[in-house]
């Protein structure tokens, strides 16, 4: 099978792929438009988030039989019409979990910690100890919303402390001996802690906005390692500045481009103040809140996890 590769990965995807009979063609620098021109001598394509994989790019992909997603999420491929035309999708959720369930972690601790506050201080020469004093995660309530490979991953690494997880999930019965399945309701009623893993989705897209924040009944710290246009940033901010959100952890954020590669783009490469968005000014300078660039899945050994996961998926359902 005739395979493109339009981003990088790790080089066992290609090694592995070639052992099996696989020929692969690399292309990582062509337009949309250029590979739209050749993609109907391929059999298959692997790709992580570098275009959208769109109605008129399948049409053109008259021979496609596969599309290797090197991540977990599958929001920038038009699912329904590639299962239309036969096209099987292939993910790799599994191969970033633990990643993700150890930022996650991470960020949650940095911020009852104030460590990032902390560190900033000391590099100063501020010594200020009662300032950063911390809180601990024991007996807390933490939730869950979207309880997948991320939110399992994550709610095994809260197996070492004394807390309460819960999770609401769309499905049913997907609780385990690590969470209980709750509904929103009581998440909402419950929870210290609020950490999402869903997919990008309708449901999902701008789910977390003024009146969902409103709902919970006691302030919270808000974890979001999964989509960044599931929270709605200026209604974070507000509930930042009243309290009712006590600290966010953000991995991601609303206005990153599809591709994940970019936050903010201007022709030559310089962001001027008056293009930042008001509410990302106010995150950028605020002490609670801590943010890193969508790399929760992005360690070295998920990189090498999610190419072996494609690899034994292609393997099992093509040779």
């Amino acid at each position: 099978m005739k395979t493109l590769h339009l981003d990088t990965n790790h080089p066992l995807l290609i090694k592995q792929l070639q052992e099996l009979g696989f020929e692969n063609h690399e292309d990582y620098t062509s337009t949309k438009s250029e590979i739209e021109a050749k993609i109907h001598e391929y059999d298959g394509i692997i790709i992580r988030s570098r275009f959208t994989i769109d109605k008129q790019f399948l049409d053109k992909a008259s021979n496609l039989k596969f599309i290797g997603r090197v991540g977990a999420g599958l929001e920038n491929i038009d699912c329904e019409y590639a299962e239309k035309k036969g096209i099987r999708l292939i993910s790799a959720p599994e191969g970033n979990r633990n990643a993700v369930g150890e930022h996650a972690l991470g960020m949650l601790l940095s911020l009852f910690n104030k460590l990032n506050k902390a560190d900033k201080e000391v590099r100063e020469g501020k010594w200020l100890r009662e300032e950063n004093r911390g809180i601990e995660l024991d007996g807390k309530t933490v939730g869950i919303i979207g309880y997948g490979n991320m939110g399992k991953a994550f709610a095994k690494k809260l197996r070492g402390f004394d807390v309460n997880v819960i999770c609401y999930d769309i499905k049913p019965n997907v609780g385990d001996e690590n969470c209980a399945q709750v509904s929103l309701e009581e998440l909402q009623k419950r929870a210290d802690v609020l950490s999402l893993h869903t997919p990008q989705t309708a449901l999902t897209t701008n789910m977390i906005d003024a009146e969902f924040i409103a709902n919970f009944s006691n302030p919270f710290w808000l974890l979001n390692t999964a989509r960044g246009k599931s929270v709605v940033t200026k209604d974070l901010v507000e509930a930042l500045k009243s309290g009712k959100v006590l600290g966010a952890g953000l991995d991601v954020l609303e206005y990153e481009k599809k591709s994940f590669e970019n936050l903010f783009k201007t022709k030559d490469g310089v962001l001027s103040v008056a293009e930042v968005p008001k509410a990302f000014k106010y995150l950028i300078n605020t002490k609670n809140v801590l943010l890193s660039p969508h790399v929760a899945g992005w360690t070295i050994e998920s990189k090498e996890k999610l190419a072996q996961t494609i690899v034994d998926k292609i393997r099992e359902k093509f040779c």
